[in-house]
Formats: structure tokens, C-alpha cells, sequence
């Protein structure tokens, strides 16, 4: 059999139409059905005739691939009519059925591929009607029958929740590793007339999500026509580094008597498809609801011989949440990341706020920081001898799908950042990685980041401590690039390196230089690894002074680490100023203890000086006297 994502190179390639609506143009009966009325994919077992019938008419009008009839195939699907034990029985034969039509139609000049379908289920994880692992099971065993029937390629379609199109693409590809086959993985999400899902996801944070995965195609079916796809469709050419499909309705449906009715005309679809072929580079399409063999055969016809536009796409780092998407190169730099959502730091509001399960302020505070700027959180939930696991997985059960700012899942516990990236939405970023223990952490990390196409925070940390100077900090960097493209088969686009922000303002002589080697190793790493991120907990540089020398030197060193290729901070946002806001002295001051300038003396007992007994400063943002504390 020739190979499928060859054929889609070469030319582009025609799915068939609607299975339901083709169905009932032959009027099966209710005992056609087992009595369960409905339930389409009985009719593999009970009326194979019938279904044979449809695949035959769809390739007889050229189409290149039919998909099996199996949208409802699932335990989860098959279990409400009572089927759940003939999930591999309903599959498997569907799939077979397909091929056997397929095969006849065959020729060396144009093979018939089969595709095996999988629909949404009823169920949306993202509002809890079932647990990721069961989500994952259900997809993992329908695909494992289809892959057995031998299907050529898996779909994965009309996706209404983004968390069920992350589950099922999880299951499929585990299904697909156990078979020890590696068969074209298709994933089409579905938006409603208003351009998002029916949760409210934009196409932005739908690709991002499912980008990362080891799929082939991404696309779009169902819900409405072509026409009101096309900004969806133009997006997806734009930005997608995969394959793109679009297989719309015939327009949208209009109830007629309690019926849906499709009046979208062939020659219509046909014009949609072109279009999208000639000006877009869709190579592959084909028809959903209410399309019918007319319907394909005019698309056959408007898109044979015709040369679909070029697409060269690069492929970005982004995270998206469950609505949006945000890239990791936002401008102007640097993308802020709210540190507030962390109970180990100093400040015990947060910690309080957990400990205390007062889950709706937890929300409050999430979307006040995304209102004030920040574009993504870091989440924390680590408190020792408690449960680190429910805290996050209960605070992420009610901001995943509330909050628009992508989350960061901060903790050194594999399991507590499994727990969270499953529950999560859009795509989270895993903070974070380092070589401490050798690869002890990067071993059940990575995988995990590739399994649910997470990016990762790698630190500057090797088995000999944290790294003081820029050449070793680089070098930490190479080392985990490596590890994680080569070993584990991310991208250099998933990895974001924190070149570790040190403390110049204790007085402590290892880290008198602390600033420059970080500054230094960020404007390193970018250059000589292409791809990847940056970013630094800023705060962290003048830990030890009081409130308004703090600032000043935090909005400082932001400022030049940004001047030195930083693309992302994690910090408190509203306590970082605009350098015009602060007086020149005090920018200047806070640069020489940064580069260590200080004319023979001392830049920090400088700094300090200039700060002691002023008077005069706003008392929220300054005291009386400046010292550094030891506690």
C-alpha cells in the first residue's frame, strides 16, 4: 500500500463526506439498529451492506480516503447504549469493512486509503465529567482495535473540548507504541460559529496545544461551512508546521421539522476548497454533515491537478491556556510570569490562602495578576509534610478553564506535575528541570513533557551545585539541549533555560560577580543555542534589601538582562518600574553594583549608602533605613 503522507506531499487528497447523513438516505430500521436508536455504529455488524454501500459511493466519486464508522466507538460512547464490551468487536470489523472497499477501488495510480474515526465522546474533561486516565484508556483501546482492523491512518475529530483532543492524541499514540506501528495521526477540532470551541478556546491556543505532539495533521471538521472557517483555515496554513485538513459541513445546518438540513450546494464546497488549496496550501479535504458523494465529486473535480500554495513554517515556542495562546517571543520583552501563586517564598499570603482551601480567593488572585499584566502564573503548592498533589490538582480544577494566562506547574515532584499537566487545558510549562542528580529528574520529567507536550524550565544545576559562572551556566545549558533532543525528542522551541539569578546584595564574595556571569551566560545561550528561551526569577538578585532599593534593583537587572536576550521574568510585576520612572542616580547605582563598578570601592556598601535615612520616599514604596536582613 503506498504511503498516505507520501500521497499528501505529491498531490492533494479528497476525504469522503458524512456518514450519518448517507446513512439515513437508506432508511435502516430501529431494528437494523438492535433497538438502540442511534447508536450508527451497530450497523457495521447488523447491516454491513449498508455501510459497504456508502464507502463504495464516495470512492466511486473519487475520493481518495473514507473514514470508518466508528465516530461513536468508544467504551465511554458504546457503554450508554450498552455496548461496552463490543468496543474491539464494533472496531475492529468497521475498520475491516472499510479496507475491503478500499482495497477494491485500488489501483497502482490511485490508492484508497482507510481512515479510522474517532469522535469527541459526550463527556468534557475540562469540566469534569471524567478523569483524564479514563479519557486516555478509551481513546488507547478504540484505536488499538482500529489499528487491528488496519485502518492507515487514525483521526482524532471534531474535538470540542481541548483537554479531550490532548487526552484522546495521548491514547492514540500510546495505542500506536504498543503496536509497535506507526500509522498518520490526524486531529481536527471543531469551532462554533462564533470562531472559538464550544469551551471558548481560539484556534491560537488549540494549535499550540496540539503542536507539540507527535501527530502529522492538523485541522478542522464539522459544525459549520467552509465560509465560516476560512480565518480558522488561513490561521492554521500560517502557523502550523503540520499538514492542515478542513472538512466542513454542507454550511450551517438550518432545524427544518426537527431535523438538521445541510443547503450548502456541491459547487459551493468545491469553490471553499480550491480556494483554500490554491491560496491557503490545504492538501487535505473533504466533507462532514450533510456533505454527499455530489458533494465530493464537485470537490474531486475543482481540486485535481490544481498546485496548492507553498506553506514553510517555522516552529515557535508558545504555551496557551484553555483560551489562548501566548507566545514565548512576545514583544516588547520581557513575558511576564506572576510569582505570587508560590507558597515557598517568603510571603505567606498565598501558602495561607492554600492551606486554608479558600479555593475562590486562590481564583481571585489568579485573575487580578492576569489583569495586571502578567502573562502567564507560576504555580506552587509545595508545603512540607502536606498534600502537595490534591492542593494543586484541586486549585487547577477551578482556574484551568477561568483563567486566560497559561500555567507554569512549579514543583520538584514528578508525580504532583503529572497530576497537574493533566488537568490542565491548553499547554502548560513544566518549571522545572535540572542536573543535580545526574538524570535521575530529567528521566521521569522529559518524557512526561513530551507525553503531554508540555515546554520545560531547564536550571543552570549540574551535580556539582548551582553554576557561578557564565562558561559553566552555558555549558549546563548544552548539556541539557542535548539530553532532550537527542534522548527524549523535544524541540529546542520547548526548552526555556534559566541562567539562575543570583544574590549580589548580601555581601557574600561568591556572588559579588553573580549579576554580570548570569547576564553574560543569557546573551550566551541564546546565541549558541538556537531556538531555545530564557528567563530569570528576577526578585531573587536583591534578595536581603528593604522595599524601594529592592525595586530599584530588580527593575534594573530586568532591564539589562532584557538588553541581554531575556525573554521571560518571573516576578512581581507590579513592583517593577519603568527605568524613566526612577531617578538616573539611583538607575546608575544599581547598574555599577550589577557590572561590580565601584572605583575601588565597595558598589554595594555604595548602593546602600545612597538609600540610608532618605527621606521623602512614598512609604509604600521605601523605609526609613536600609539594611540587609539576616533572617
Amino acid at each position: 500500500m503506498a504511503d498516505f503522507l507520501q500521497i499528501v506531499k505529491e498531490r492533494v487528497v479528497v476525504y469522503d463526506g458524512a456518514m450519518g447523513t448517507n446513512i439515513q438516505t437508506r432508511n435502516p430500521t430501529l431494528d437494523d439498529y438492535w433497538g438502540k436508536e442511534n447508536c450508527s455504529e451497530v450497523l457495521v455488524l447488523s447491516r454491513p451492506d449498508i455501510i459497504r454501500d456508502i464507502h463504495a459511493d464516495f470512492f466511486r466519486v473519487g475520493c481518495d480516503i473514507v473514514e470508518t464508522n466508528t465516530f461513536g466507538g468508544t467504551g465511554i460512547v458504546l457503554g450508554e447504549f450498552d455496548l461496552r464490551d463490543r468496543v474491539r468487536e464494533i472496531n475492529v470489523k468497521a475498520a475491516q469493512l472499510a479496507k475491503e472497499v478500499a482495497q477494491q477501488f485500488s489501483t497502482k495510480e490511485k490508492p484508497r486509503f482507510v481512515a479510522g474515526s474517532m469522535g469527541p465522546t459526550t463527556k468534557l474533561p475540562s469540566l469534569g465529567h471524567i478523569g483524564s486516565d479514563a479519557m486516555v484508556d478509551a481513546y488507547e483501546e478504540q484505536a488499538a482495535a482500529l489499528i487491528e482492523g488496519g485502518v492507515d491512518v487514525l483521526l482524532i475529530e471534531t474535538a470540542q473540548d481541548l483537554l479531550q483532543a490532548k487526552l484522546a492524541t495521548i491514547g492514540v499514540l500510546e495505542a500506536l507504541r504498543k503496536a509497535g506501528k506507526r500509522l498518520p495521526v490526524t486531529v481536527q477540532v471543531t469551532l462554533q460559529e462564533s470562531g472559538t470551541m464550544l469551551l471558548g478556546t481560539e484556534i491560537g491556543a488549540a494549535l499550540t496545544a496540539l503542536e507539540p505532539f507527535d501527530v502529522d495533521i492538523i485541522g478542522l471538521n464539522c459544525a459549520t461551512g467552509p465560509k465560516e472557517m476560512n480565518d480558522a483555515v488561513r490561521y492554521l496554513a500560517l502557523n502550523s508546521t503540520k499538514e492542515v485538513s478542513v472538512l466542513p459541513n454542507a454550511g450551517l445546518p438550518h432545524n427544518e421539522g426537527g431535523h438538521a438540513v445541510y443547503k450548502l450546494a456541491p459547487q459551493d464546497l468545491a469553490e471553499f476548497h480550491k480556494h483554500f488549496v490554491v491560496d491557503y496550501g490545504v492538501r487535505i479535504v473533504g466533507g462532514c454533515c450533510g456533505t454527499t458523494p455530489e458533494h465530493l465529486k464537485a470537490v474531486v473535480d475543482a481540486v485535481s491537478g490544481v498546485e496548492p500554495a507553498k506553506r514553510d513554517v517555522k516552529r515557535v515556542g508558545a504555551a496557551s491556556s484553555a483560551y489562548t495562546t501566548v507566545p514565548f517571543d512576545l514583544e516588547p520583552k520581557p513575558l511576564i510570569v506572576a510569582e505570587e501563586m508560590n507558597t515557598t517564598t517568603r510571603v505567606e499570603h498565598f501558602r495561607n490562602l492554600v492551606r486554608g482551601k479558600k479555593y475562590d480567593d486562590i481564583l481571585a488572585l489568579a485573575k487580578k495578576l492576569a489583569n495586571e499584566g502578567s502573562h502567564m502564573l507560576d504555580l506552587c503548592c509545595a508545603i512540607v509534610g502536606e498534600d502537595e498533589k490534591g492542593y494543586i490538582s484541586t486549585i487547577l480544577e477551578r482556574i484551568a478553564t477561568r483563567v486566560p494566562a497559561p500555567i507554569l506547574v512549579d514543583s520538584t515532584e514528578a508525580d504532583v506535575v503529572e497530576e497537574a499537566l493533566k488537568r490542565i487545558p491548553g499547554r502548560a510549562i513544566i518549571n522545572s528541570i535540572n542536573l543535580e542528580d545526574g538524570e535521575k529528574r530529567t528521566s521521569k520529567v522529559l518524557p512526561m513533557a513530551r507525553r503531554y507536550g508540555a515546554a520545560v524550565i531547564a536550571l543552570t544545576i549540574d551535580e556539582d551545585g548551582m553554576a557561578l559562572t557564565a562558561d559553566k551556566k552555558v555549558a549546563i545549558a548544552h548539556r541539557i539541549l542535548d539530553l532532550a533532543t537527542k534522548k527524549y525528542g523535544l524541540d529546542p522551541t520547548d526548552l526555556i533555560f534559566d541562567a539562575l539569578t543570583l544574590p549580589i546584595s548580601t555581601g557574600q564574595e561568591e556572588y559579588r560577580s553573580a549579576g554580570i556571569e548570569t547576564l553574560n551566560a543569557v546573551e550566551r545561550i541564546k546565541k549558541e543555542l538556537p531556538g531555545v528561551k530564557t528567563i530569570l526569577g528576577v526578585s531573587n538578585i536583591s534578595f536581603g534589601l528593604d522595599a524601594y532599593p529592592r525595586r530599584v534593583l530588580n527593575s534594573v537587572f530586568m532591564h539589562e538582562a532584557v538588553d541581554h536576550g531575556l525573554d521571560m521574568a518571573i516576578v512581581n510585576y507590579t513592583k517593577i518600574y519603568p527605568l524613566y520612572k526612577i531617578p538616573q542616580e539611583e538607575v546608575d547605582l544599581a547598574r555599577k553594583l550589577i557590572y561590580q563598578q565601584g572605583d575601588g570601592r565597595d558598589p554595594l556598601q555604595i548602593y546602600m549608602a545612597h538609600f540610608a535615612g532618605m527621606k521623602g520616599k512614598p512609604a509604600s514604596s521605601t523605609t526609613a533605613h536600609v539594611r540587609l536582613k539576616t533572617s
